[in-house]
């Protein structure tokens, strides 16, 4: 009989991990899937919808398919109710962004994946501060906040990343976040 030097509850999550990945356990609890080893998990209040929602995203180098297509209609677009892809990569930018504040408040989401009509429409009533390509319509753009984190300290810890677009809104109470060319404004 082999003998481990590792503690059998890390034997059977690093099965488990793997399985999950695999794709042959499905689906795992929620509190079972945080708990595997560097699973990434958000979460998040819209403040439009008053959904609230708690889901692992990925684990490891390996994003969790269900967690993605929870999020994916979580940030539907709230006008329309399309929903749209959401670029992975904008969840670790929100999940480092929140590592970096060392908080553990949820984000306030104010605006995710938004379809070209509303786009158009917001441009058009809105009152500016609507792109025309916006980076919204493609699921690589979301605008957030968190409750009792002043933005100023939002907008500088996704800044320090460098890894997206960082536009700072303090009279509209929100930071905005992208997965395009490092940028501020």
């Amino acid at each position: 009989m082999l003998k481990s030097n590792k503690h059998p509850r890390r034997i059977f999550l690093g099965h488990a991990t793997r399985l999950v990945i695999a794709g042959a356990i499905t689906p795992l609890t929620r509190p079972a899937l945080a708990a595997l080893p560097q699973a990434r998990s958000l979460e998040l209040d819209h403040m439009h919808t008053g959904e609230r929602l708690s889901v692992v995203f990925a684990v490891g180098d390996r994003y969790v398919d269900d967690g993605l297509r929870t999020l994916n209609h979580f940030l539907r677009d709230h006008y329309s109710g399309e929903v749209g892809s959401i670029d992975p990569q904008l969840f670790d930018l929100l999940f480092e962004t929140r590592r970096e504040l060392r908080c553990t408040q949820p984000f306030e989401v104010i605006s995710g994946y938004r379809c070209a009509a509303t786009n158009t429409r917001l441009r058009n009533t809105g009152g500016g501060g609507v792109a025309r390509q916006s980076l919204h319509m493609e699921g690589r753009a979301i605008d957030i906040r968190i409750d009792g984190v002043p933005l100023a300290d939002v907008r500088d810890a996704a800044m320090s990343l460098q890894a997206g677009g960082v536009g700072f809104y303090p009279r509209s109470k929100f930071v905005h976040l992208d997965t395009g060319k490092v940028r501020y404004w």
